[in-house]
């Protein structure tokens, strides 16, 4: 593997930045990670556009143009010989004095790590199985502490509350606010449908603005689904038809039973995904293949 870091694609062994960087020793830094599908970074001017949100939310100087941003990506692949991969950027705000004060560094550090994705079969064998979830008692940062439209590298929130999941024998970890009300997965937002009709947490939930979940709002809007954002509690989602978490990594992925802390596992809908999930599904692969063919017509 050859990794991209400050302009140069390098193996894997001498991947490395410095101790000195911020991104290592404050969690002082953003990231984004893109799906490329036949050597196309997917919507590449939303992660560039929230890589440029995150950066200026932490004062970072973003250093890359847009046309930058893509070069960056596709040399990547193109190194690592790669058509359908996930990319990881990550930018911090750069090495220098050991310190808290964050004034005074202007050379951020960036770097991409290419991976493949999992086989076809694999990613098969999720969407008609599923995941399942548990609601933890790790609660999601507030928005007053800590913006959630910021991406930054500083998992821990995250990470503790998988931890309480895996423990729980779930898949991923859901995550509730100081209110008690829904927010997102650990890397993904969450969707349940009743009814024939699809609903998410509201942002002023405290959640990350995913750019998937923005694509299956306008993708569900476009096919006359009824669509809501607001605030849901636990037992919205224990009384779904369905369920489904969406991020870049995963598409859309069913989410088909759930348990709370001790409490018995309770499965969503039938247990398996259900058919709005799965029209999706089909829609977000329609938009993957009219967004490459887009793309590829604009390069001649």
């Amino acid at each position: 593997m050859r990794v991209w870091i400050n302009g140069k694609l390098v193996p894997a062994r001498r991947a490395v930045v410095s101790a000195f960087d911020r991104g290592f020793l404050y969690g002082d830094g953003v990231y984004e990670t893109l799906r490329a599908y036949e050597g196309v970074p997917f919507h590449l001017m939303e992660h560039y556009a929230r890589l440029r949100r995150s950066c200026a939310g932490l004062g970072i100087r973003c250093p890359f143009s847009l046309e930058g941003f893509r070069r960056a990506l596709v040399a990547t692949l193109r190194a690592n010989r790669l058509k359908d991969a996930v990319l990881r950027l990550t930018v911090s705000r750069g090495a220098g004095p050991v310190r808290l004060n964050p004034a005074g560094f202007h050379h951020p550090t960036a770097v991409i790590l290419p991976r493949s994705v999992p086989s076809p079969a694999k990613r098969e064998r999720v969407r008609v199985r599923g995941l399942s979830g548990a609601i933890v008692g790790v609660r999601r940062n507030s928005r007053e502490a800590l913006d959630p439209q910021i991406k930054s590298v500083n998992f821990l929130n995250n990470i503790l509350a998988l931890r309480e999941a895996l423990r729980a024998g779930a898949d991923d970890a859901l995550m509730l606010n100081h209110a008690g009300q829904l927010t997102e997965a650990t890397t993904a937002n969450v969707f349940i449908v009743r009814r024939g009709r699809l609903a998410t947490p509201a942002l002023d939930a405290g959640l990350l603005e995913g750019v998937t979940r923005g694509l299956v709002l306008a993708l569900a809007r476009r096919a006359r689904v009824p669509v809501r954002e607001a605030a849901l509690l636990p037992r919205d989602l224990l009384a779904a038809d369905e369920a489904f978490l969406t991020n870049t990594t995963g598409e859309i992925t069913p989410l088909v039973r759930v348990r709370r802390a001790n409490k018995a596992w309770r499965r969503i809908g039938t247990g398996r995904p259900g058919p709005l999930t799965t029209h999706l599904q089909k829609l977000f692969q329609q938009e993957v293949a009219s967004y490459i063919a887009g793309e590829r017509a604009r390069q001649g």
